[in-house]
């Protein structure tokens, strides 16, 4: 009798690896399951951010507007979407990259579902520095505040971090503690400037702190392109050492990562992806909290990775704005702001619970 020599088949545990190459630049290896969701969250983020084009005063048909952005069809549609809409539907998917980015940042550093720059007061830090300068100084344009929400960004961060170091160093728990109280005060101060400030300045604080996309064109976006580019450059040379620090400081000492230098330059990069959002839209809240851990689970990798938060970052936020201005056109003006706390606001009280659950 002959007996089979051939080999079993290996058993697929879901993390099965491709090699990905760009000439001789780039090269890694991706899980195939990481590979498709991210390959389904973009085509997600592209179709909310085409049907997205088609709405306001004048709408537009999908057809219409894949004919506008080739070039082709009448003048007028072209100039609505290439020139007004455009800016919005790129602003959401790079303002939801660079949310998941620093949502991911924090919370391996923290290595708590709940560190993130929403929770830890980090946008309440910008969102201050742009009421500073609106109020106190009176300038509305884009550099100044864009500035100032950075400044006031980093400015919180360095607080916290002051505050929650210790000999050992900062700890996740004692971080996002100190930035829950840091954020209260920032938040009181604020609200003392808006009730002084002239009913113009506080009106449009107001309207900027629920985060929209409504005002975002070009000359907020470029900048906002170049800042995103520069982040996304720092997360590529940081990586290895962001999932070294998720094991701890200690395993990651001993992996020769230098966790002194590495964790406060995280910190910064971190920062800075959520401030360039608060800079141009406002605080758009709960994405950066929500997109890591649920890239987590589509994904099913054992701890939290940038790239697929940026993903579904951006194919959140294109969602969200897409459905704020469906409502818009049925109803009445809803920022973007609005759609994601009440989504995000479910999912925090949900990873409240569990959290509770796992504690008892």
């Amino acid at each position: 009798m002959n007996r089979s020599t051939s080999r079993p088949e290996p058993i697929d545990f879901g993390h099965r690896q491709a090699r990905l190459r760009v000439g001789g630049l780039f090269a890694a290896r991706v899980s195939l399951r990481s590979l498709a969701v991210a390959l389904a969250l973009t085509a997600v983020a592209l179709g909310a951010a085409v049907l997205s084009l088609g709405f306001g005063d004048y709408p537009l048909t999908p057809l219409q507007v894949v004919r506008a952005l080739a070039g082709q069809g009448d003048d007028f549609h072209r100039l609505i979407v290439a020139e007004w809409r455009l800016p919005m539907a790129i602003g959401a998917i790079l303002f939801g990259a660079l949310l998941g980015i620093g949502g991911a940042i924090f919370q391996s550093l923290t290595r708590n579902p709940l560190g993130s720059p929403d929770v830890i007061g980090f946008d309440a830090g910008a969102y201050t520095g742009v009421v500073l300068t609106t109020v106190l100084i009176g300038s509305h344009h884009h550099g100044s505040v864009a500035t100032a929400a950075i400044a006031g960004g980093l400015l919180t961060a360095g607080v916290v971090q002051l505050l929650s170091s210790s000999r050992r160093g900062a700890h996740g728990f004692r971080l996002i503690v100190v930035g829950i109280a840091v954020s209260a005060m920032l938040q009181s101060i604020t609200s003392y400037l808006i009730t002084r400030a002239d009913i113009d300045d506080a009106m449009s604080v107001g309207f900027w702190a629920a985060g929209s996309l409504n005002r975002v064109g070009w000359d907020a976006l470029v900048p906002s392109l170049i800042g995103g580019a520069l982040v996304l450059a720092c997360v590529s040379v940081l990586a290895p050492a962001l999932r070294q620090l998720e094991l701890g400081d200690d395993a990651a000492t001993a992996q020769g990562v230098d966790t002194a230098r590495a964790r406060p330059v995280l910190l910064i990069v971190g920062v800075a992806a959520t401030a360039l959002v608060t800079a141009a839209a406002g605080p758009i809240a709960f994405v950066a909290l929500a997109a890591p851990q649920l890239a987590r689970r589509l994904t099913r990798t054992p701890g939290v990775t940038v790239a697929s938060a940026a993903f579904l970052g951006a194919a959140l936020v294109s969602l969200a704005h897409t459905a704020s201005l469906a409502v818009a056109q049925a109803y009445r003006p809803v920022p973007v702001g609005l759609i994601t706390v009440c989504v995000g606001g479910l999912y925090l009280i949900q990873l409240l619970i569990r959290e509770t659950r796992r504690s008892i």
